[in-house]
């Protein structure tokens, strides 16, 4: 009973929350203690806030997750926590994460009830219709991203507001095509909004999402408000790692049928180092050049 509770609130996704922590890295307060506890504390409560919208969304799916062979196994699915249950816990971690925010900042906590009412929306509506679901997706990123910065008050930049939209937008297309290459081979998916897709349409969107978080991504470290905060032109040397990691995650789509591509992502070497290359280049250029 310990694991199913365990599974519903899917702990493994609360790693989509380190986009928390983005804001204080372009702040330039990566070594001040005290933000980094608040970021945490705000990235933690934006985990317990997700839990209960996993746990909600499980409810709602359940009918459909019966049809499914590998979706039928999940706990309210298969009927091993009630509905009702499922509903309470949702009901309590969300309004918890609430009330902490408001602890915290209460623009911080209106950004978390504008994540909660777009994925309630998500849940009910919107994800079963497509690119609207993906779009939602990458807004709730956007979220986590505006969220981060209001929890330790700082300004966030347009351009990498947009740049994280588009970013979204860009892995939620490739996993949306990695799973209609899998109902076109037979498998019972259920997603409902894979009917409004084709294989044509998402690799335009992923190509247009990847051009547009490159030039979103490229504009904002040459744009006058970030050349002013930063004294120079030191994010410039950061482009080619955004550049190559687009690029490798589209490789990881066509490439990895077997995964996911956000698990593909997460487990490839490349992107990994990739990853870490670009944080220590932009700590490099914005904190000791």
């Amino acid at each position: 009973m310990i694991r199913d509770w365990i599974k519903i609130l899917r702990p493994v996704h609360w790693v989509k929350n380190l986009f928390v922590l983005a804001p204080m890295l372009f702040a330039q307060q990566v070594f001040d203690s005290r933000t980094w506890l608040v970021s945490l504390a705000g990235a933690g409560l934006f985990s317990i806030l997700s839990s209960g919208v996993y746990a909600f969304n499980d409810v709602m799916d359940a009918d459909r997750d019966r049809l499914h062979p590998l979706k039928s196994k999940r706990p309210v699915a298969s009927g091993r926590i009630s509905k009702a249950g499922a509903l309470g816990v949702a009901g309590v971690l969300d309004f918890l994460a609430i009330a902490g925010a408001f602890f915290l900042s209460t623009r911080f906590a209106l950004a978390c009830l504008a994540y909660l009412v777009l994925n309630i929306l998500y849940s009910m509506l919107l994800k079963r219709l497509a690119f609207f679901d993906v779009m939602a997706i990458a807004a709730g990123f956007v979220l986590r991203v505006v969220g981060g910065a209001l929890v330790i008050n700082v300004v966030f930049s347009l351009w990498l507001v947009v740049c994280t939209f588009f970013l979204a937008c860009l892995l939620g297309f490739g996993k949306r095509r990695h799973e209609l290459h899998g109902q076109l081979k037979g498998k019972n998916l259920t997603r409902p909004s894979l009917g409004g897709y084709s294989i044509r349409s998402l690799k335009w969107a992923e190509a247009l999402a990847s051009l547009m978080t490159i030039i979103a991504y490229i504009t904002y470290t040459f744009a006058p408000g970030t050349v002013t905060k930063f004294g120079g032109y030191q994010l410039l040397m950061t482009v080619p790692f955004p550049v190559f990691g687009i690029f490798r995650y589209l490789k990881l789509v066509e490439s990895r049928t077997d995964l996911a591509p956000t698990e593909a992502l997460v487990t490839d070497i490349p992107s990994v180092v990739n990853l870490a290359a670009w944080v220590g280049t932009v700590i490099l250029g914005l904190y000791f050049l």
